[in-house]
C-alpha cells in the first residue's frame, strides 16, 4: 500500500542529497544532450529522405 509518510521521508532524503552541478559537469551534460538530440534529428531526417524516395 502507498504510504504518504514514507514517500515524504524519501523525497526529503533525496532533496538533501541533491547538489548544484559545477561548471565542468554542466558543460559535459549539455554536450552529451546536444549530441543525443542531434543524432535523433539526423536519424529522423534520414528516415524522412528514405521514405520520400520509396513512396510506399
Amino acid at each position: 500500500m502507498f504510504s504518504l509518510k514514507s514517500f515524504t521521508k524519501q523525497c526529503v532524503r533525496v532533496w538533501h542529497l541533491m547538489k548544484k552541478p559545477d561548471k565542468k559537469e554542466f558543460t559535459i551534460i549539455a554536450k552529451v544532450s546536444a549530441i543525443g538530440l542531434g543524432l535523433i534529428g539526423l536519424m529522423g531526417f534520414i528516415i524522412s529522405l528514405l521514405m520520400g524516395f520509396i513512396k510506399i
